[in-house]
């Protein structure tokens, strides 16, 4: 028996439409410690952008919020600033969840006391676990929250799954959307393929976290043969941390998409998009250097836009690369058409008031 209330209708369209899901940040002072000001004024920053939802406690908020307790008041926080807004569109409130299935299973309750919709579940960091134990795992999860289902990349701790865990993965009820990010066009496929041979593919959203993909994703049918008939299926979103900075453009990128699709006009102009955004987030991920600057550089591009106060991350060892700000720097000379830094400075001032 489920212990969730299930998706609103009107969430429930949203979420299968597709909508843009920053996946939020941790701002912190110069000692390390909650900057709730910032941290509430970024939540401000998603919802004005247009975005529809928001992904919290996930990879970009920074794992280590759970070994400092700060799991549950970002949560929280967040959740207060979606209830305060006046909002005229459904917006999703996704809670990351990791860990094993006991901590798993503890971090969904805590999620859906707070009033969150969906919880997005990390595969990474259970090392030496079989296929069948992942399945279970998600089952007991999908019994407390709606799931989210995460395909992350090997090189930030994800790994490769068969397409047959995607199979069963996708009969699982209650998980109601896969985001994949395995930054492989071979294995976003095993994905996509799985869903359309389940009973349940009209049942299941799917997002792009493939950073390195993003506007292909987006633009992209996919057709497979089931059953002698043709099942198409769409990645008709994104939850990116990419999507951390620059939401407002983030935004405007998928209702052209959405509107390019409806046409069915896909010129070429939309490759050397894709490129110039894979681009950027190369200088943003820090690519170069095997993502060890991902979350810095996230910051890094806040920070100049006034709306965190330094870089600073829980791990003093991370932070920007060499030459990763030079990067950053490059990007924002060779493509101003990807930032919002104009919609931000109009605004900040605002969002950074209690």
């Amino acid at each position: 028996m489920t212990a969730y209330l299930p998706l609103s209708a009107a969430k429930r369209r949203a979420l299968h439409e597709g909508v843009v899901i920053p996946a939020h940040p941790l701002a912190l002072t110069a000692e390390r410690e909650l900057d709730e000001m910032r941290q509430r004024a970024l939540t401000r920053y998603y919802m004005a952008s247009g975005s529809g939802g928001i992904a919290v406690g996930v990879h970009s908020t920074q794992f280590e919020i759970r070994d400092v307790g700060l799991y549950e008041p970002v949560l929280q926080m967040a959740a207060e600033e979606v209830e305060r807004a006046t909002l005229e569109h459904p917006f999703l409130k996704i809670a990351g969840i990791c860990g094993t299935t006991e901590q798993a299973t503890a971090e969904a309750r805590v999620a859906v006391s707070l009033g969150y919709d969906i919880g997005l579940v990390s595969m990474g960091g259970l090392k030496g676990w079989s296929e069948t134990e992942h399945l279970e795992r998600i089952k007991a999860i999908a019994d407390i929250i709606p799931v989210f289902g995460f395909y992350l990349q090997p090189s930030v701790g994800g790994r490769v799954f068969s397409y047959a865990f995607w199979r069963e993965f996708a009969d699982i009820p209650g998980v109601v959307a896969i985001k994949m990010a395995p930054f492989n066009r071979y294995q976003t496929i095993d994905v996509v393929r799985a869903v359309c041979h389940s009973q349940r593919k009209d049942e299941i959203a799917l997002y792009t976290g493939n950073d390195d993909n993003i506007v292909n994703d987006l633009l992209t049918v996919y057709r497979f043969t089931v059953d002698g008939k043709p099942v198409e299926k769409r990645i008709v979103g994104g939850m990116l941390g990419h999507w951390a900075v620059w939401t407002k453009r983030a935004v405007e990128l998928l209702e052209r998409v959405k509107q390019a699709r409806d046409s069915e006009q896909i010129s070429a102009e939309w490759l050397t998009l894709n490129g110039q955004v894979t681009d950027s987030n190369a200088a943003l991920f820090d690519t170069a250097n095997g993502f060890k600057g991902c979350i810095a550089g996230i910051h890094e591009v806040l920070y100049r836009q006034g709306l965190l106060g330094g870089i600073w991350c829980l791990n003093e060892e991370e932070g920007l690369s060499p030459g990763q700000a030079e990067e950053l720097d490059r990007i924002y000379r060779d493509y101003p058409h990807l930032t919002d830094d104009e919609f931000v400075s109009r605004h900040v001032s605002t969002w950074l008031k209690p």
